[in-house]
């Protein structure tokens, strides 16, 4: 007789490919569900343009170009919505782009490139871009963020009704074990909600 498998847990995590500790973060649940981690993550879009928009000012969704992060944010979501099964690839050249390669985010050259460099049609990418809906959902995704979890950043973990913000300080470097268990940390400490804030006043390095 077998058993049905336990069923994934499902989450979500905001991101905006600016953000050194988002690029960790989702770099270590790119490694974990390359190795068969048990979860459902859902892939939050957030933009940390519109949370630094000066009170009076318009938001960063009337004036997108005025932002340094939200082209490959949009190309990001194109990517997670059209093309799945190279979601996982793309996210982390994007971040890459940014982190490892000092690119610019703004830049279409540049995204068009780190898409182009793990199979994704870029053309098709640019051309959902310029219909305007990835970046109403880039916004609704935000906003839904903000009014349902008063999230303010990235990374922010959501489960269930729980949200927090997590900054874990390594990458993985591929290893899928270590990864899962860091994420895993990360869910298992959002259950304590008499946890609420839990910082370590300096980290040795």
């Amino acid at each position: 007789m077998t058993t049905d498998p336990s069923p994934a847990t499902a989450f979500a995590v905001t991101w905006d490919y600016r953000c050194p500790f988002a690029r960790n973060v989702h770099e270590h649940l790119v490694a974990g569900l390359r190795a068969g981690a048990a979860w459902d993550v859902r892939f939050v879009a957030f933009s940390l343009g519109q949370v630094h928009v000066v009170e009076g000012e318009p938001d960063i969704w009337e004036r997108p170009q005025d932002d340094t992060g939200l082209l490959a944010l949009q190309a990001g979501v194109v990517v997670r919505d059209t093309r799945p099964d190279r979601f996982l690839d793309a996210h982390e050249a994007l971040f890459a782009l940014r982190h490892d390669h000092g690119g610019h985010l703004r830049n279409e050259a540049s995204v068009r490139d780190a898409l182009l460099g793990v199979g994704v049609d870029a053309d098709a990418v640019f051309a959902a871009i310029a219909t305007g809906d990835p970046l109403l959902t880039v916004r609704q995704e935000h906003e839904a963020s903000v009014k349902e979890h008063a999230a303010w950043g990235v990374p922010t973990f959501l489960l269930g009704d729980q949200a927090v913000f997590a900054r874990i300080m390594d990458r993985p470097e591929g290893d899928g074990a270590h990864a899962t268990r860091t994420i895993e940390r990360v869910l298992d400490l959002m259950t304590w909600t008499d946890l609420n804030e839990f910082k370590h006043t300096s980290i040795p390095r």
